[in-house]
Protein backbone atom coordinates (compact mmCIF):
# COMPACT_ATOMS: atom_id res chain seq x y z
CA UNK A 1 0.00 0.00 0.00
CA UNK A 2 1.59 3.51 -1.38
CA UNK A 3 0.19 5.36 1.64
CA UNK A 4 1.81 3.96 4.89
CA UNK A 5 5.29 4.00 2.62
CA UNK A 6 4.53 8.02 2.05
CA UNK A 7 3.76 8.21 5.19
CA UNK A 8 6.98 7.01 6.75
CA UNK A 9 8.50 9.36 4.32
CA UNK A 10 7.42 12.36 5.70
CA UNK A 11 7.66 11.31 8.85
CA UNK A 12 11.54 10.92 8.16
CA UNK A 13 11.54 13.88 6.63
CA UNK A 14 9.84 16.01 9.38
CA UNK A 15 11.83 14.22 12.03
CA UNK A 16 15.19 15.51 9.88
CA UNK A 17 14.32 18.66 9.78
CA UNK A 18 13.43 18.71 13.62
CA UNK A 19 16.77 17.62 14.57
CA UNK A 20 18.66 20.11 12.34
CA UNK A 21 16.65 22.87 13.68
CA UNK A 22 17.50 22.11 16.99
CA UNK A 23 20.71 21.64 16.21
CA UNK A 24 21.28 24.75 14.21
CA UNK A 25 19.63 26.84 16.51
CA UNK A 26 21.15 25.59 20.13
CA UNK A 27 24.76 25.69 18.30
CA UNK A 28 24.08 28.89 16.95
CA UNK A 29 22.96 30.32 20.31
CA UNK A 30 26.05 28.62 21.87
CA UNK A 31 28.36 30.45 19.76
CA UNK A 32 26.53 33.35 20.22
CA UNK A 33 27.10 33.38 23.39
CA UNK A 34 29.70 32.25 23.68
CA UNK A 35 31.50 35.16 21.54
CA UNK A 36 29.85 37.49 23.50
CA UNK A 37 31.07 36.51 26.52
CA UNK A 38 34.42 36.84 24.99
CA UNK A 39 34.12 40.47 23.96
CA UNK A 40 32.97 41.11 27.33
CA UNK A 41 33.81 39.19 30.03
CA UNK A 42 32.11 41.57 32.75
CA UNK A 43 28.96 41.70 31.39
CA UNK A 44 28.92 38.09 30.70
CA UNK A 45 30.01 37.07 34.41
CA UNK A 46 27.51 39.98 35.47
CA UNK A 47 24.56 39.19 33.90
CA UNK A 48 24.82 35.44 33.09
CA UNK A 49 26.94 33.71 34.92
CA UNK A 50 26.70 34.93 38.63
CA UNK A 51 22.48 35.60 38.26
CA UNK A 52 22.21 31.64 36.79
CA UNK A 53 24.74 30.79 40.09
CA UNK A 54 22.85 32.35 42.23
CA UNK A 55 19.41 30.92 40.99
CA UNK A 56 21.04 26.96 41.29
CA UNK A 57 21.82 27.98 44.95
CA UNK A 58 18.53 29.58 45.86
CA UNK A 59 16.97 26.46 44.62
CA UNK A 60 19.24 24.12 46.98
CA UNK A 61 18.52 26.76 49.51
CA UNK A 62 14.64 26.27 49.31
CA UNK A 63 15.18 22.71 49.04
CA UNK A 64 17.43 22.16 52.26
CA UNK A 65 17.29 25.31 54.28
CA UNK A 66 14.01 26.66 53.76
CA UNK A 67 12.36 23.04 54.13
CA UNK A 68 12.94 23.38 57.83
CA UNK A 69 10.34 26.67 57.58
CA UNK A 70 7.71 24.59 55.78
CA UNK A 71 7.73 22.13 58.36
CA UNK A 72 7.56 24.31 61.42
CA UNK A 73 4.87 26.33 59.99
CA UNK A 74 2.93 22.97 59.40
CA UNK A 75 3.31 21.93 63.26
CA UNK A 76 2.10 25.75 64.33
CA UNK A 77 -1.00 24.58 62.33
CA UNK A 78 -1.22 21.42 63.32
CA UNK A 79 -5.09 20.50 64.83
CA UNK A 80 -2.91 18.09 67.48
CA UNK A 81 -1.05 21.05 68.68
CA UNK A 82 -3.60 23.34 69.15
CA UNK A 83 -6.10 20.91 70.88
CA UNK A 84 -3.21 19.20 73.10
CA UNK A 85 -2.95 22.83 74.52
CA UNK A 86 -6.51 24.07 74.95
CA UNK A 87 -7.10 20.79 76.66
CA UNK A 88 -5.18 21.63 79.22
CA UNK A 89 -2.12 20.01 78.27
CA UNK A 90 -2.55 16.99 80.79
CA UNK A 91 -0.47 14.43 79.23
CA UNK A 92 3.15 14.73 77.97
CA UNK A 93 3.43 11.72 76.24
CA UNK A 94 1.73 12.89 73.23
CA UNK A 95 3.41 15.64 72.83
CA UNK A 96 6.71 14.34 73.07
CA UNK A 97 5.68 11.29 71.06
CA UNK A 98 4.34 13.97 68.20
CA UNK A 99 7.73 16.06 68.53
CA UNK A 100 9.99 12.90 67.94
CA UNK A 101 8.13 11.99 65.14
CA UNK A 102 8.11 15.21 63.29
CA UNK A 103 12.09 15.00 64.40
CA UNK A 104 12.65 11.42 62.75
CA UNK A 105 9.99 11.77 59.99
CA UNK A 106 11.45 15.53 58.84
CA UNK A 107 14.53 14.22 59.61
CA UNK A 108 15.69 17.51 61.44
CA UNK A 109 18.03 17.96 64.17
CA UNK A 110 15.31 19.20 66.90
CA UNK A 111 11.68 19.71 67.30
CA UNK A 112 10.23 21.77 70.64
CA UNK A 113 7.18 23.20 71.38
CA UNK A 114 6.69 26.41 74.26
CA UNK A 115 3.47 26.52 75.97
CA UNK A 116 2.48 30.36 76.12
CA UNK A 117 0.46 29.26 79.32
CA UNK A 118 2.17 27.34 81.53
CA UNK A 119 5.82 28.67 80.08
CA UNK A 120 7.20 24.94 79.44
CA UNK A 121 9.38 24.04 77.00
CA UNK A 122 9.03 20.70 75.21
CA UNK A 123 11.08 18.57 73.12
CA UNK A 124 12.13 15.04 72.15
CA UNK A 125 12.99 13.37 75.56
CA UNK A 126 10.13 15.22 77.29
CA UNK A 127 9.91 18.96 79.37
CA UNK A 128 12.98 20.52 78.99
CA UNK A 129 12.56 23.17 81.61
CA UNK A 130 10.14 26.51 82.27
CA UNK A 131 11.25 29.62 79.99
CA UNK A 132 11.60 32.62 82.11
CA UNK A 133 11.52 35.77 80.85
CA UNK A 134 14.11 36.89 83.80
CA UNK A 135 16.74 34.50 81.75
CA UNK A 136 19.10 35.51 79.26
CA UNK A 137 18.83 32.03 77.11
CA UNK A 138 14.90 32.48 77.45
CA UNK A 139 14.92 36.11 75.88
CA UNK A 140 14.15 34.62 72.14
CA UNK A 141 10.73 33.15 73.17
CA UNK A 142 9.29 36.29 74.27
CA UNK A 143 10.97 37.93 71.33
CA UNK A 144 8.83 35.58 69.57
CA UNK A 145 6.13 36.24 71.25
CA UNK A 146 5.61 40.01 70.78
CA UNK A 147 6.72 40.28 67.55
CA UNK A 148 4.59 40.84 64.43
CA UNK A 149 5.99 38.39 61.80
CA UNK A 150 4.33 34.58 62.32
CA UNK A 151 7.97 33.44 62.90
CA UNK A 152 11.83 34.01 62.41
CA UNK A 153 15.07 32.35 61.91
CA UNK A 154 17.34 32.53 64.59
CA UNK A 155 20.86 31.38 65.26
CA UNK A 156 21.21 29.99 68.73
CA UNK A 157 22.79 27.41 70.94
CA UNK A 158 20.50 24.11 71.79
CA UNK A 159 20.37 23.30 75.71
CA UNK A 160 18.95 20.28 74.62
CA UNK A 161 21.67 18.84 72.57
CA UNK A 162 24.75 20.24 74.60
CA UNK A 163 24.61 23.78 73.43
CA UNK A 164 25.55 22.52 69.66
CA UNK A 165 24.95 25.98 67.94
CA UNK A 166 21.37 25.59 65.75
CA UNK A 167 19.69 27.22 63.59
CA UNK A 168 15.78 27.22 64.87
CA UNK A 169 13.37 28.17 63.16
CA UNK A 170 10.42 29.58 65.70
CA UNK A 171 7.10 29.64 64.70
CA UNK A 172 4.07 31.22 66.68
CA UNK A 173 1.06 29.30 67.07
CA UNK A 174 -2.08 30.41 68.10
CA UNK A 175 -5.70 28.80 68.41
CA UNK A 176 -9.03 28.82 66.33
CA UNK A 177 -9.88 32.62 67.61
CA UNK A 178 -6.23 34.08 66.76
CA UNK A 179 -4.98 33.65 70.18
CA UNK A 180 -1.60 32.84 70.78
CA UNK A 181 -0.84 29.80 72.14
CA UNK A 182 3.34 29.03 72.36
CA UNK A 183 5.61 28.72 70.06
CA UNK A 184 7.02 25.43 68.12
CA UNK A 185 9.63 24.63 65.38
CA UNK A 186 12.62 22.63 64.28
CA UNK A 187 16.48 23.20 64.58
CA UNK A 188 19.25 22.32 61.82
CA UNK A 189 22.97 22.29 63.10
CA UNK A 190 24.75 25.03 61.72
CA UNK A 191 27.92 22.43 61.01
CA UNK A 192 25.44 20.53 58.21
CA UNK A 193 24.44 24.65 57.07
CA UNK A 194 28.00 24.52 56.37
CA UNK A 195 28.65 21.67 55.25
CA UNK A 196 25.95 23.05 52.10
CA UNK A 197 27.72 26.27 51.63
CA UNK A 198 31.27 24.13 51.26
CA UNK A 199 28.77 22.28 48.40
CA UNK A 200 28.10 25.10 47.00
CA UNK A 201 31.44 26.39 46.24
CA UNK A 202 33.22 23.27 45.31
CA UNK A 203 30.44 23.09 42.47
CA UNK A 204 29.77 26.40 41.61
CA UNK A 205 33.63 27.62 41.93
CA UNK A 206 32.35 30.72 43.65
CA UNK A 207 32.51 32.09 47.33
CA UNK A 208 28.60 31.72 49.12
CA UNK A 209 27.97 33.21 51.98
CA UNK A 210 25.30 34.90 53.70
CA UNK A 211 24.79 38.13 55.55
CA UNK A 212 22.07 39.36 57.43
CA UNK A 213 20.24 42.78 57.11
CA UNK A 214 22.31 44.45 59.13
CA UNK A 215 25.39 43.70 56.93
CA UNK A 216 26.77 41.26 59.34
CA UNK A 217 27.88 37.93 58.06
CA UNK A 218 25.97 35.14 59.00
CA UNK A 219 26.95 32.23 57.60
CA UNK A 220 30.07 31.15 55.66
CA UNK A 221 31.95 28.08 54.58
CA UNK A 222 34.60 25.99 56.57
CA UNK A 223 36.99 28.75 55.10
CA UNK A 224 35.15 31.82 56.28
CA UNK A 225 33.68 33.84 53.92
CA UNK A 226 35.44 36.59 51.81
CA UNK A 227 38.71 37.25 52.31
CA UNK A 228 38.69 34.78 55.25
CA UNK A 229 35.86 37.36 56.94
CA UNK A 230 34.20 35.08 59.66
CA UNK A 231 30.95 35.11 60.71
CA UNK A 232 29.65 38.03 63.18
CA UNK A 233 32.19 40.45 61.06
CA UNK A 234 31.04 43.38 59.47
CA UNK A 235 30.83 43.83 55.52
CA UNK A 236 32.58 47.58 56.73
CA UNK A 237 35.23 45.22 58.00
CA UNK A 238 35.87 43.01 55.20
CA UNK A 239 38.44 45.13 52.40
CA UNK A 240 36.65 46.48 49.28
CA UNK A 241 33.10 45.81 50.87
CA UNK A 242 33.07 48.65 53.38
CA UNK A 243 30.32 50.90 51.57
CA UNK A 244 28.13 48.29 50.17
CA UNK A 245 25.94 47.99 53.24
CA UNK A 246 24.88 51.29 52.51
CA UNK A 247 24.04 50.77 48.72
CA UNK A 248 22.22 47.62 49.28
CA UNK A 249 19.42 49.17 51.29
CA UNK A 250 16.90 46.72 52.71
CA UNK A 251 15.93 44.50 51.27
CA UNK A 252 17.76 44.51 48.13
CA UNK A 253 18.56 42.46 45.35
CA UNK A 254 21.58 43.82 42.51
CA UNK A 255 24.96 43.19 40.76
CA UNK A 256 28.12 44.90 42.38
CA UNK A 257 31.53 44.86 41.70
CA UNK A 258 34.54 45.64 43.61
CA UNK A 259 38.61 45.55 43.80
CA UNK A 260 40.43 43.51 46.10
CA UNK A 261 44.59 43.61 45.65
CA UNK A 262 44.93 44.66 42.26
CA UNK A 263 41.77 41.98 41.57
CA UNK A 264 38.00 42.44 39.88
CA UNK A 265 35.62 41.00 41.87
CA UNK A 266 31.96 40.16 40.32
CA UNK A 267 29.29 40.00 43.15
CA UNK A 268 25.83 38.57 43.09
CA UNK A 269 23.19 39.65 45.95
CA UNK A 270 19.97 38.14 46.14
CA UNK A 271 17.60 38.50 49.02
CA UNK A 272 15.49 35.82 50.31
CA UNK A 273 12.91 36.21 51.87
CA UNK A 274 11.97 33.17 53.92
CA UNK A 275 14.97 33.27 55.60
CA UNK A 276 15.29 37.37 55.59
CA UNK A 277 19.05 37.22 54.98
CA UNK A 278 20.87 38.02 51.74
CA UNK A 279 22.82 35.15 49.49
CA UNK A 280 25.91 36.45 48.17
CA UNK A 281 27.99 34.25 45.38
CA UNK A 282 31.46 36.53 44.16
CA UNK A 283 33.67 35.33 42.04
CA UNK A 284 37.22 37.35 41.47
CA UNK A 285 38.22 37.26 37.77
CA UNK A 286 40.49 34.46 38.01
CA UNK A 287 39.87 31.36 35.63
CA UNK A 288 36.82 33.07 34.19
CA UNK A 289 37.59 32.21 31.01
CA UNK A 290 37.97 28.33 31.66
CA UNK A 291 34.85 29.55 33.20
CA UNK A 292 33.41 30.56 30.16
CA UNK A 293 34.93 27.37 28.26
CA UNK A 294 33.16 25.03 30.34
CA UNK A 295 29.49 27.02 30.18
CA UNK A 296 29.58 26.36 26.38
CA UNK A 297 30.39 22.65 27.07
CA UNK A 298 28.00 22.57 29.32
CA UNK A 299 25.32 24.66 26.99
CA UNK A 300 26.07 22.28 24.13
CA UNK A 301 26.16 18.87 26.51
CA UNK A 302 22.18 20.14 27.40
CA UNK A 303 21.16 21.27 23.72
CA UNK A 304 22.52 17.88 22.87
CA UNK A 305 20.60 16.28 25.47
CA UNK A 306 17.56 18.66 24.79
CA UNK A 307 17.52 17.22 21.11
CA UNK A 308 18.29 13.50 21.75
CA UNK A 309 15.46 13.68 24.46
CA UNK A 310 12.62 16.39 21.74
CA UNK A 311 13.87 13.46 19.29
CA UNK A 312 13.11 10.45 20.79
CA UNK A 313 9.00 12.31 22.68
CA UNK A 314 8.75 13.43 18.73
CA UNK A 315 9.35 10.08 17.34
CA UNK A 316 7.15 8.38 19.95
CA UNK A 317 4.52 10.56 19.89
CA UNK A 318 4.69 9.70 16.16
CA UNK A 319 4.69 5.90 16.56
CA UNK A 320 1.68 6.64 19.42
CA UNK A 321 -0.11 8.94 16.62
CA UNK A 322 0.32 6.24 13.64
CA UNK A 323 -0.94 3.17 15.93
CA UNK A 324 -4.05 5.43 16.87
CA UNK A 325 -4.61 6.24 13.20
CA UNK A 326 -4.10 2.88 12.33
CA UNK A 327 -6.66 1.67 15.43
CA UNK A 328 -9.49 4.15 14.67
CA UNK A 329 -9.21 2.84 11.04
CA UNK A 330 -9.75 -0.32 12.10
CA UNK A 331 -11.65 -0.28 15.20
CA UNK A 332 -15.27 0.41 16.09
CA UNK A 333 -15.63 3.39 18.22
CA UNK A 334 -18.38 2.91 19.95
CA UNK A 335 -17.94 -1.22 21.04
CA UNK A 336 -14.13 -1.61 20.91
CA UNK A 337 -14.22 -4.63 18.21
CA UNK A 338 -12.92 -4.42 14.81
CA UNK A 339 -14.86 -2.63 12.37
CA UNK A 340 -15.77 -3.83 8.60
CA UNK A 341 -12.02 -2.66 7.60
CA UNK A 342 -10.28 -4.69 10.52
CA UNK A 343 -12.21 -7.23 9.95
CA UNK A 344 -11.23 -7.91 6.19
CA UNK A 345 -7.15 -8.05 7.29
CA UNK A 346 -7.82 -10.43 9.86
CA UNK A 347 -9.88 -12.67 8.02
CA UNK A 348 -7.71 -12.21 5.24
CA UNK A 349 -5.08 -13.82 7.30
CA UNK A 350 -7.60 -16.52 8.84
CA UNK A 351 -8.86 -17.67 5.84
CA UNK A 352 -5.18 -18.07 4.62
CA UNK A 353 -3.91 -19.92 7.57
CA UNK A 354 -7.06 -22.45 7.39
CA UNK A 355 -5.82 -23.26 3.35
CA UNK A 356 -2.33 -23.60 4.67
CA UNK A 357 -3.06 -25.88 7.13
CA UNK A 358 -6.19 -27.01 5.79
CA UNK A 359 -8.04 -26.78 8.84
CA UNK A 360 -11.66 -26.32 9.21
CA UNK A 361 -13.43 -22.25 9.48
CA UNK A 362 -16.76 -20.93 9.78
CA UNK A 363 -18.73 -17.81 9.58
CA UNK A 364 -21.44 -16.65 11.76
CA UNK A 365 -23.40 -13.66 10.88
CA UNK A 366 -25.58 -12.33 13.48
CA UNK A 367 -28.33 -9.45 13.05
CA UNK A 368 -30.21 -8.16 16.57
CA UNK A 369 -33.95 -8.67 16.14
CA UNK A 370 -36.55 -5.85 15.58
CA UNK A 371 -33.77 -3.21 16.33
CA UNK A 372 -35.12 -0.43 14.92
CA UNK A 373 -38.08 -0.75 16.95
CA UNK A 374 -35.92 -0.38 20.19
CA UNK A 375 -34.42 2.72 18.84
CA UNK A 376 -37.73 4.33 18.39
CA UNK A 377 -38.95 3.06 21.28
CA UNK A 378 -36.42 3.66 24.07
CA UNK A 379 -34.26 6.33 22.01
CA UNK A 380 -30.16 5.91 20.53
CA UNK A 381 -28.45 5.81 23.83
CA UNK A 382 -30.79 2.55 24.32
CA UNK A 383 -29.51 1.48 21.74
CA UNK A 384 -25.81 1.77 22.49
CA UNK A 385 -26.04 0.11 25.18
CA UNK A 386 -27.56 -2.93 23.84
CA UNK A 387 -24.68 -2.53 21.17
CA UNK A 388 -22.37 -2.46 23.98
CA UNK A 389 -23.37 -4.95 26.01
CA UNK A 390 -24.04 -7.58 22.83
CA UNK A 391 -20.44 -7.43 21.82
CA UNK A 392 -19.48 -7.91 25.66
CA UNK A 393 -21.21 -10.85 25.63
CA UNK A 394 -19.68 -11.96 22.53
CA UNK A 395 -15.57 -11.56 23.87
CA UNK A 396 -17.00 -12.76 26.66
CA UNK A 397 -17.84 -16.40 25.03
CA UNK A 398 -16.08 -16.82 22.49
CA UNK A 399 -12.28 -17.78 22.16
CA UNK A 400 -9.53 -15.04 21.93
CA UNK A 401 -8.71 -17.00 18.60
CA UNK A 402 -12.20 -15.94 17.22
CA UNK A 403 -12.91 -12.74 15.17
CA UNK A 404 -15.60 -11.20 15.85
CA UNK A 405 -16.55 -7.90 14.52
CA UNK A 406 -19.06 -4.86 14.21
CA UNK A 407 -20.34 -5.26 10.68
CA UNK A 408 -22.46 -2.53 10.58
CA UNK A 409 -25.19 -1.53 12.28
CA UNK A 410 -26.82 -4.13 14.36
CA UNK A 411 -25.17 -6.70 12.56
CA UNK A 412 -22.20 -8.59 13.71
CA UNK A 413 -19.86 -11.42 11.99
CA UNK A 414 -17.88 -14.11 13.45
CA UNK A 415 -15.16 -16.01 12.04
CA UNK A 416 -14.25 -19.18 14.26
CA UNK A 417 -11.32 -20.66 13.29
CA UNK A 418 -10.59 -24.66 13.49
CA UNK A 419 -14.33 -25.00 13.64
CA UNK A 420 -16.43 -27.21 11.35
CA UNK A 421 -20.25 -26.66 10.83
CA UNK A 422 -21.22 -28.80 13.47
CA UNK A 423 -19.67 -27.18 16.28
CA UNK A 424 -20.09 -23.69 14.86
CA UNK A 425 -23.96 -24.13 14.61
CA UNK A 426 -23.67 -24.95 18.87
CA UNK A 427 -21.89 -22.08 19.27
CA UNK A 428 -24.70 -19.94 17.50
CA UNK A 429 -27.36 -21.84 19.26
CA UNK A 430 -25.89 -20.82 22.59
CA UNK A 431 -25.10 -18.00 22.05
CA UNK A 432 -28.64 -17.10 20.36
CA UNK A 433 -29.99 -18.70 24.00
CA UNK A 434 -27.79 -16.46 25.88
CA UNK A 435 -28.79 -13.22 24.07
CA UNK A 436 -32.62 -14.32 24.24
CA UNK A 437 -31.85 -14.87 28.03
CA UNK A 438 -29.99 -11.70 28.82
CA UNK A 439 -30.95 -8.02 29.82
CA UNK A 440 -29.46 -4.76 29.42
CA UNK A 441 -30.53 -2.11 32.20
CA UNK A 442 -31.23 1.26 30.95
CA UNK A 443 -32.65 4.37 33.03
CA UNK A 444 -35.13 1.42 34.85
CA UNK A 445 -36.14 -0.70 32.12
CA UNK A 446 -34.39 -4.08 31.61
CA UNK A 447 -34.01 -4.01 27.49
CA UNK A 448 -34.18 -7.43 25.57
CA UNK A 449 -33.21 -8.78 22.25
CA UNK A 450 -33.04 -11.58 20.18
CA UNK A 451 -30.50 -12.45 16.93
CA UNK A 452 -31.16 -14.36 14.29
CA UNK A 453 -28.21 -16.07 13.05
CA UNK A 454 -26.68 -17.22 9.50
CA UNK A 455 -23.89 -19.68 9.25
CA UNK A 456 -21.39 -20.61 6.42
CA UNK A 457 -18.24 -23.58 6.68
CA UNK A 458 -15.27 -21.97 4.43
CA UNK A 459 -14.89 -24.34 1.36
CA UNK A 460 -11.73 -25.23 -0.44
CA UNK A 461 -12.29 -22.82 -3.40
CA UNK A 462 -13.74 -19.69 -0.83
CA UNK A 463 -13.28 -16.28 -1.11
CA UNK A 464 -13.83 -14.03 1.89
CA UNK A 465 -16.74 -12.38 -0.14
CA UNK A 466 -18.42 -15.66 -1.11
CA UNK A 467 -17.91 -17.04 2.51
CA UNK A 468 -20.05 -13.79 3.77
CA UNK A 469 -21.83 -13.75 0.95
CA UNK A 470 -22.95 -17.63 2.12
CA UNK A 471 -23.51 -16.91 5.87
CA UNK A 472 -25.86 -13.62 4.66
CA UNK A 473 -27.99 -15.94 2.97
CA UNK A 474 -28.29 -17.79 6.08
CA UNK A 475 -28.81 -15.11 7.77
CA UNK A 476 -32.01 -13.87 5.63
CA UNK A 477 -33.23 -17.50 5.73
CA UNK A 478 -33.00 -17.15 9.62
CA UNK A 479 -34.87 -13.80 9.04
CA UNK A 480 -37.75 -14.98 7.03
CA UNK A 481 -38.22 -18.06 9.52
CA UNK A 482 -39.53 -16.00 12.16
CA UNK A 483 -36.00 -14.67 13.66
CA UNK A 484 -34.44 -15.76 16.55
CA UNK A 485 -32.67 -19.09 14.98
CA UNK A 486 -29.89 -20.26 12.99
CA UNK A 487 -30.14 -21.12 9.76
CA UNK A 488 -27.29 -22.52 7.31
CA UNK A 489 -27.36 -21.68 3.99
CA UNK A 490 -27.63 -24.92 1.74
CA UNK A 491 -24.35 -26.66 0.28
CA UNK A 492 -26.02 -27.23 -2.64
CA UNK A 493 -26.63 -23.13 -3.57
CA UNK A 494 -23.01 -22.22 -1.63
CA UNK A 495 -22.24 -21.06 -5.58
CA UNK A 496 -25.76 -18.71 -6.23
CA UNK A 497 -25.36 -15.52 -5.87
Amino acid sequence: MPFPEVTKQSHRLLVLALVLLLGCGFLATSLVSYQASLKSIRSSIINTELPLTSDNVYSEIQKDLVRPILISSMMSRDTFVRDWVMQGEKDIEPMTRYLREVQQHYGAFTSFFISNRTLTYYQTKGVLKKVNPKEPRDIWYFRVRDMKEPYEINVDVDMANQDRLTIFINYKVFDYDGKFLGATGVGLTVDAVIKLIDEYQRRYDRSVYFVDTTGRIVLTGADGGPLGARVGQSLADVPGLEDLQARLGRPQTGKFEYQERGRDHYLNVRYIPELNWYLFVDKHEGGLLSGLRNTLYLNLLICLLVTAVVLVLVIRLMRRYQRSIAALATTDSLTGLPNRRGFELLAGQALQEARRERKPLAALLLDLDHFKMLNDTYGHQAGDQVLQGFAQNLRDGLRQSDIICRWGGEEFIILLKDTTSATAHQLAEKVRNEVAAQRYPFKGVNLHVTTSIGLAEMHPEDALDSLIGRADRGLYRAKQSGRNCVCVEPSGNHDAL
